[in-house]
């Protein structure tokens, strides 16, 4: 069946079209654009030092990623110390890279919460758009509504409970997400995780159902890996060399910079989330040496979402391209980068100078440190389930699809215990949750580990 049509209508629209061409094409789009909701976006770096640069650096990578698609200032959301650009040891005062060959990524960022304000309290209220909890801060929110989508990219040092201040808990962290889904104010997440033993932050907690999408950097158990690395002494780089005057750092984690130079590379509204998945990884598993595996989480349909509907849109160079990056290549293990940086700065100071023997002093007080967190550890353990047995307790590893803990108030509280007579875990001292996990999962009570613990650490 054909339509009759007014021919000289017909004319005028096509004249418009002829003589307007991209000014029409451009406000269809932007219509669609507008009515399939807005882009928001959360970027996270929880950690802060110098020795941490990689952090911030992948947080600032992906705003100018994020900003070049088209999301506005006022849709993106950045957690960062703000500690690097401006360290007294940064090469490059008031620039961050992100890649040997990168440019500048910390120009422009939004600093929102910085510091202090970079906690578990106002991570959570931004999520669920509450600016009643905020603490500090610009007082951004994620003010989503039922069409919107998000993105939320975290890069941090790892354990089921990531190391800000306070920490953010697996349990909480998917509480907070159920809360959000509830509200009915997004219709897609997607939920990027940078961080050793990252599954275990999902792993038996995120429902199906809540339209949320998640890819992690590791298995539950795995660490994770920086790279773009150089130290003194080493005769070779982690990854590709960084620039001389970056030596003793790492600019990236090899998750992070797998994902975002892909999101550079490739046409983001022909990617899709499943094709990125499947392209980085490869390189982030590097042939199981000095690499992990990543997982996916939560409704995988989603997956087959184009990069653009989270990320906005790009003009790549060069779409036929594929990554080519060395099997085999080495990385450094994320819990060794501050052991690294200070090895490097003993080796490079004079002899005899004050800078050696302050050197000396850090390194010796990091290495004390490890060794009195893993030895207090495993003594509790073998306190509790006796010599033998301690170390194969501490290790269990559960099934996918079991969470790392049944009770997380216990968990909590054990962690509590443990740093209330032997000190803090540390950032390193996070690989040790897993043990106390396991502690609550075999039905140790309050009074076993306190007694344990004060046993270990009171003399």
């Amino acid at each position: 069946m054909f339509v009759k049509i007014n021919v000289a209508s017909f004319l005028v629209a096509l004249f418009v079209v002829l003589v307007e061409g991209s000014n029409v094409i451009e406000s269809i789009v932007e219509d669609h654009e507008h009515s399939i909701g807005t882009q928001w976006a959360m970027l996270v770096a929880g950690s802060s030092g110098w020795y941490n640069y990689r952090h911030q650096a992948n947080i600032c990578h992906a705003y100018q990623l994020l900003k070049k698609g088209g999301l506005k200032d006022e849709h993106i959301i950045v957690f960062m110390y703000d500690d690097i650009a401006y360290n007294p040891e940064n090469p490059r005062p008031g620039v961050i890279i992100n890649n040997p060959h990168g440019h500048d990524v910390y120009k422009g960022v939004p600093k929102d919460y910085t510091g202090k304000d970079c906690n578990a309290q106002n991570f959570y209220g931004v999520i669920l758009g509450n600016k009643s909890v905020l603490t500090g801060g610009s007082g951004k929110v994620v003010n989503s509504g039922p069409n919107d989508y998000i993105f939320i990219y975290y890069s941090d040092h790892g354990s089921p409970a990531m190391p800000v201040e306070p920490p953010v808990y697996a349990t909480e962290l998917n509480e907070v997400l159920k809360i959000k889904h509830a509200s009915r104010t997004y219709k897609k997440m997607v939920f990027y995780l940078e961080a050793w033993e990252s599954r275990s932050m999902f792993d038996g907690l995120l429902d199906e159902g809540l339209n949320i999408y998640v890819t992690t950097s590791s298995k539950p158990d795995e660490d994770g890996w920086a790279t773009y690395c150089s130290f003194s002494g080493d005769k070779s780089c982690y990854g590709e060399c960084p620039p001389k005057e970056f030596k003793d750092n790492c600019l990236g984690d090899l998750f992070s910079v797998s994902w975002l130079e892909n999101s550079d590379l490739r046409d983001r509204r022909v990617e899709t989330l499943k094709k990125q998945y499947q392209r980085i990884r490869k390189r982030v598993l590097n042939n199981g040496t000095h690499g992990s595996h990543i997982m996916e989480y939560g409704d995988l349909h989603i997956h087959n979402d184009a990069l653009s509907k989270y990320m906005g849109s790009n003009s790549p160079k060069h779409t036929s391209s594929t990554n080519n990056y060395p099997s085999n290549s080495r990385h450094v293990n994320q819990r060794d980068v501050q052991l690294l940086y200070l090895l490097s700065k003993f080796h490079d100071a004079p002899e005899g100078s004050i800078r050696k023997s302050e050197a000396y002093r850090k390194l010796s007080e990091v290495i004390s440190e490890r060794e009195h967190v893993d030895k207090s550890v495993k003594h509790i353990g073998q306190i509790l389930f006796g010599v033998k047995n301690g170390p194969e307790v501490l290790n269990i590893v559960r099934p996918a699809g079991q969470p790392l803990v049944d009770d997380w108030d216990c968990l909590k509280s054990f962690v509590k215990i443990f740093e209330f007579h032997c000190g803090s875990l540390t950032s390193y001292g996070r690989k040790h949750v897993r043990g106390f996990a396991n502690m609550c999962n075999a039905g140790i009570q309050r009074d076993q580990i306190d007694a344990a613990a004060k046993q270990t650490c009171s003399s």
